[in-house]
């Protein structure tokens, strides 16, 4: 791989060669790369004999594989979030968001966290079967399902796929308790469902909005809704009694955190009632694919977001500890943290989790001959 000279942050100032892939062919996608995964046995390279320089691929499409499961519910023990289990009916996704923390997934799939992730998305078509299987095991006991921790359930193939609704069918029927968290307004094609259980306090929906810059939302994630269809689906859904959080997340030094009080503001006005936030991570193969995509598209930027990065995380890009790895340490995070709390409580959120019911949970039996 060839690299121009590293710049003040140690690391090389742009990434260029084999993993790099042509503006023109990768339009409409975050990465600017397409690394082999970590886990391949050998890196693959192509070249024009002539002159050296790699070849250009066709333009990417996205391509759709159902895989069959056999589990649908992933289960965690994890003291940084308040949930236990988690549905993501999709694994990859288009939105492309450059800094997705499950990234690095493809690359136990034998795919790259890099392009592929946003190009080769596999669905979970027996998803709803599932979830109503297990829900109708008798020592199933009723806890909020986080669904799309991973990977947003309202992606652009969710239109055609429609397995996000599907899941949620089952839920509403079951009367148990979900979160969801997307970046798109498709959410609102199922306010019908997410209506009937706000009516009972089974649902929150959290809507993620790194920034209120529409220019650097689509070069952050450039397929998922621009923030002003993000801001106008909190404003449907909290019209409709649906509870909305919104999640100022990523946070990303010297890029984004000068923002979070004007997105606060915005999403209280829009009928957001609680907050979300979280500080960059940078698992994996995330590092080097945020550090190309800040020498492409804001090179002066990078060293600065860099330095704060690993001032918030020890010394180092990434910090995986439990209590650590999504809000930071050091002062520069404890700052982030106020600056939080202090708008929120300014603006009149709700600080703290939300309960939703349990008590109402039917365990499914009849509805699985449906399936």
């Amino acid at each position: 791989m060839v690299s121009i000279p590293d710049d003040v942050s140690g690391r090389p100032a742009q990434r260029l060669g084999p993993s790099g892939v042509p503006r023109d062919a990768r339009r409409g996608r975050g990465a600017t790369a397409n690394p082999t995964g970590r886990h391949e046995p050998a890196r693959r390279e192509t070249f024009h004999e002539e002159t050296g320089m790699a070849d250009a691929p066709a333009p990417l499409r996205t391509q759709v594989t159902p895989e069959r499961s056999t589990r649908i519910i992933a289960r965690n023990s994890s003291p940084d979030i308040p949930f236990d289990r988690s549905i993501n009916p999709y694994r990859g996704c288009e939105h492309g968001c450059i800094y997705c923390y499950a990234r690095p997934t493809h690359a136990w799939l034998g795919l790259s966290p890099g392009l592929d992730f946003e190009s080769r998305i596999f669905t979970k078509p027996d998803a709803a079967r599932l979830l109503a299987r297990e829900m109708a095991a008798p020592g199933y006991r009723p806890e909020t399902i986080a669904l799309g921790t991973a990977t947003d359930p309202y992606q652009p193939v969710e239109r055609a796929h429609r397995i996000t609704r599907a899941v949620l069918e089952v839920l509403r029927d079951a009367r148990h308790p979900v979160s969801i968290t997307t970046k798109s307004d498709l959410v609102l094609r199922d306010l019908d469902i997410l209506a009937a259980m706000a009516a009972d306090n089974l649902v929150l929906a959290a809507i993620s909005l790194p920034t209120l810059d529409p220019d650097l939302a689509r070069r952050l994630d450039p397929r998922a809704p621009r923030p002003d269809k993000r801001l106008a689906a909190m404003r449907a859904l909290s019209a409709a009694g649906v509870p909305v959080m919104v999640n100022v997340s990523p946070i990303i030094p010297g890029l984004t955190d000068h923002e979070i009080e004007s997105i606060l503001a915005e999403a209280r006005a829009h009928g957001a009632s609680r907050i979300g936030h979280a500080l960059l991570r940078l698992p994996g193969e995330v590092a080097d694919l945020v550090a190309d995509w800040f020498a492409e598209h804001y090179p002066e930027r990078r060293a600065r977001a860099f330095a704060l990065l690993r001032e918030a995380r020890g010394g180092r890009e990434n910090d995986p500890r439990f209590g650590h790895r999504f809000r930071g340490e050091g002062a520069y995070a404890a700052m982030i943290g106020q600056r939080v709390r202090l708008a929120g409580t300014r603006l009149g959120f709700a600080l703290g989790r939300m309960a939703l019911n349990r008590e109402f949970f039917r365990r499914p039996g009849a509805q699985l001959s449906l399936f």
